[in-house]
């Protein structure tokens, strides 16, 4: 499986990005998707995940009820929608391609590159 992010850029605070992440291979469809954040000097850290059918879905604390994570299997994409963004927001955003509807790195086995996103105050 491929992964490309894209829709990082800069904001300001109280503003809202839209991240895309395209997956190639025929069994895209049958991934966990992730979407993972690190900030200069820190670890990668888990933001969203969502399950194969997109039924399911799983956010760390500091973004629940303000990003939105969904997928379209006929199209192999998965989204990020990111409001009221904070300036702890910034990062460098990477979609992943998983096995479960985890938090943990390690159940990811696929990787994009990565997308910046910078929140001004």
């Amino acid at each position: 499986v491929q992964l490309q992010a894209s829709g990082g850029g800069l904001v300001r605070a109280g503003g809202s990005l839209r991240l895309s992440c395209a997956a190639s291979g025929r069994t895209a469809r049958s991934y966990f998707m992730g979407w993972f954040r690190q900030a200069p000097g820190t670890e990668r850290d888990f933001v969203a995940t969502i399950s194969g059918s997109g039924e399911h879905t799983y956010y760390t604390n500091s973004v629940k009820g303000r990003f939105t994570i969904s997928r379209d299997n006929a199209k192999n994409t998965v989204s990020l929608q990111m409001n009221s963004l904070k300036p702890e927001d910034s990062a460098v955003y990477f979609c992943a391609a998983g096995v479960a509807l985890s938090s943990s790195r390690s159940q990811y086995a696929y990787w994009g590159q990565g997308t910046l996103v910078t929140v001004s105050s």
